[in-house]
């Protein structure tokens, strides 16, 4: 299966993607510091483009005629950490989306998004575009921590097969889930040498020290250190600030299941911490991607048996 990624940003969609068996063979991305990262751990074409423009989009990604459309359209419109609204240019690149995916028609499409976005009337008129023209969808909201990530994120993921039937994918994805969500002890062992660690909270009403024996809390796009005069909440994992510390920027992106030798050629820190928060955790889309692939086989395998009946059928005639 071959897929273009969309909104690539550093590409732990992309990357999770070709670990769970889809090839991806192009990228698309405006932002220069996320297409620096991008081109510095992949080898395949990256453009970089406004997708803004539909028309110059679709010619170039029916280029590649891919299988699949995947991509995550920037979420800050739909977040509650923005308290935005479901308009602006951001909420309008989910539409440019659509277009595309619906101009291009692929057998395949996956969105990914924050959860907030399903309470959108962008979201709802997406959806019946994409009915309209012929997929069937399933959406399912995933915590990350169940899928082979140490960190509970929630997203939501829209996946779209052409001539499919509603739900047809989610028996395959929960299926995967594990049981039991994953630690960052499970992910990094000993390698941290230290039992809690900072997590920078939005307000003083949510806590910010961690235990590494629970998933971490959703890996934003700002990394701070320890307030001098950090104000204690009653669920914090300690209250020894002595044998506390910030995650460094490494292992946040290793949170977020990037490899540890995944490059990162960005001068700004600030920028680099951002791509990371922003970034699809890798795992997650690999356990997607996954699903995908082996639903995928079933169909072509229905395929050629069909194929194979239909010719049986002729010769006794």
């Amino acid at each position: 299966m071959v897929a273009v990624d969309l909104f690539a940003g550093c590409g732990g969609l992309s990357l999770g993607l070709s670990r769970g068996g889809i090839e991806v063979t192009a990228a698309f991305e405006l932002w220069k510091d996320a297409c620096n990262v991008y081109n510095a751990n992949f080898d395949h074409d990256l453009h970089q483009v406004d997708l803004s423009d539909v028309e110059k989009a679709t010619e170039l990604i029916s280029g590649y005629a891919p299988d699949l459309i995947a991509g995550g359209p920037p979420c800050q419109d739909f977040s509650s950490a923005g308290h935005r609204k479901d308009k602006g240019d951001r909420a309008d690149l989910t539409t440019d989306y659509c277009s595309i995916v619906c101009t291009v028609q692929p057998t395949w499409f996956l969105m990914e998004n924050v959860t907030r976005i399903q309470n959108t009337a962008i979201f709802n008129d997406v959806k019946k575009r994409f009915g309209k023209a012929g997929y069937g969808l399933t959406e399912v909201i995933l915590n990350a921590s169940l899928c082979g990530v140490p960190q509970r994120r929630k997203r939501v993921f829209l996946i779209g097969c052409m001539g499919e039937r509603d739900g047809f994918l989610e028996p395959g994805i929960l299926s995967k889930l594990a049981k039991k969500e994953m630690t960052v002890r499970d992910h990094f062992g000993t390698r941290l040498g230290t039992e809690f660690y900072y997590r920078h909270a939005r307000s003083y009403a949510r806590r910010g020290i961690y235990s590494i024996d629970e998933p971490s809390a959703t890996i934003r796009g700002v990394n701070r250190p320890i307030p001098p005069k950090y104000k204690f909440h009653p669920v914090d994992a300690t209250n020894d600030l002595t044998q506390v510390r910030p995650l460094t920027t490494s292992e946040r992106a290793q949170i977020q299941t990037f490899p540890a030798a995944f490059r990162w050629p960005v001068p700004s820190k600030t920028n680099l911490e951002q791509l990371i928060g922003n970034a699809v955790p890798v795992n997650l889309a690999r356990l997607v991607a996954e699903a995908i692939v082996e639903h995928d086989a079933g169909l072509n395998m229905h395929d050629a048996v069909a194929v194979e009946i239909d010719t049986r059928i002729e010769i006794v005639e």
